[in-house]
């Protein structure tokens, strides 16, 4: 069996407030292999993109990765030194941003910024730098490379910004790579160019790649295997089409009924009633269960454990939907 590039066991993530202790992440554990596409699907304010922030280790005070984990290929990133995970960063493990600003700097061309993060992490000359950012550039997509790396940001549209940046998280070849809601913010033609060319680099290099996003629709086409996340808790974990066809978790099966797609035409589109509740005051009991509609009275009382069903499928349920 193929050793995972990213074993995550018991990852725990609190950040401390005057209102109290945020667990924002709450022991999640899972696996990514080499080539393999991970979905991390949830409502906002899960605890998805603090979880690939604590991979990375960009948890920074109030916040702290208080237990678990974080093995990349087999070497444990928690307790690692600073400066050995900046050797890290952007060469063996990359992070693609949803906004491409917050990784490009408007004031640098992107010729220098792509330079830059080649000499950081290999002993090469700045012509071979260059000539490997052009590479990268061709790679995902954009045309004339050559002539855009004179480009400054705000002279691209954000579609070709968003490529520069998954550009600029290619060009090392990285092991592993985690992608927060990098297409939301674009229209959908560009979105579905970018969602192939991603999956085609990851097995062509076989990158790991975790896709963080609230979207079911694009998690379909993507990933292998999705992990769905609930108030800081991993609430069911499956390969991708086993958990599309049919969910084991009451919340996860009220995600796939919110798509607009899975509503006849003319029917009104199915939500999960209320919100997801504060990490300051999370209910007694199930943390989904004011919202559950499968819900009884021990999902007020206890938490629910984890339930492994075939060493690959997991969840976390007093009363799970049946699976024929």
């Amino acid at each position: 069996m193929t050793q995972p590039v990213l074993s995550v066991r018991n990852l725990t993530t609190e950040f401390h407030t005057k209102a109290g202790i945020v667990r924002a992440v709450d022991g999640i554990s899972f696996d990514v292999g080499p080539g393999e596409v991970m979905a991390l699907v949830g409502e906002s304010g899960s605890g998805k993109t603090i979880t690939g922030f604590s991979i990375m280790g960009l948890i920074d005070e109030p916040g702290k990765v208080v237990d678990g984990e974080i093995l990349l290929n087999g070497q444990n990133l928690r307790g690692m030194s600073e400066k050995k995970l900046q050797g890290l960063r952007g060469d063996r493990i990359a992070m693609i941003f949803q906004d491409p600003m917050m990784t490009l700097n408007p004031l640098l061309r992107i010729e220098e910024q792509m330079v830059e993060t080649v000499l950081a992490h290999r002993d090469v000359s700045k012509a071979r730098a260059r000539e490997m950012a052009t590479e990268a550039l061709a790679l995902v997509g954009i045309p004339s490379p050559a002539e855009r790396l004179r480009n400054y940001p705000h002279e691209m549209s954000g579609g070709m910004r968003q490529r520069v940046v998954i550009a600029i998280a290619l060009m090392l070849e990285p092991d592993l790579i985690i992608a927060d809601e990098p297409t939301t913010a674009l229209d959908v033609t560009i979105q579905s160019q970018i969602l192939s060319e991603m999956q085609k680099l990851m097995a062509e290099r076989n990158t790991a790649l975790i896709w963080v996003t609230h979207d079911l629709t694009v998690v379909a086409g993507l990933a292998h295997k999705v992990a769905v996340m609930y108030a800081g808790r991993i609430v069911e974990y499956a390969d991708v089409d086993p958990l599309l066809d049919q969910p084991i978790h009451p919340y996860t099966s009220g995600l796939i009924s919110s798509i607009p797609s899975s509503v006849p035409r003319g029917q009104t589109l199915r939500q999960i009633p209320g919100m997801a509740p504060s990490l300051l005051n999370l209910p007694k009991g199930c943390s989904f269960q004011p919202r559950c509609f499968a819900a009884s009275e021990q999902c007020g009382v206890s938490r629910p454990d984890e339930t492994n069903v075939d060493g690959v499928r997991r969840y976390r349920c007093h009363n799970p939907l049946e699976v024929a």
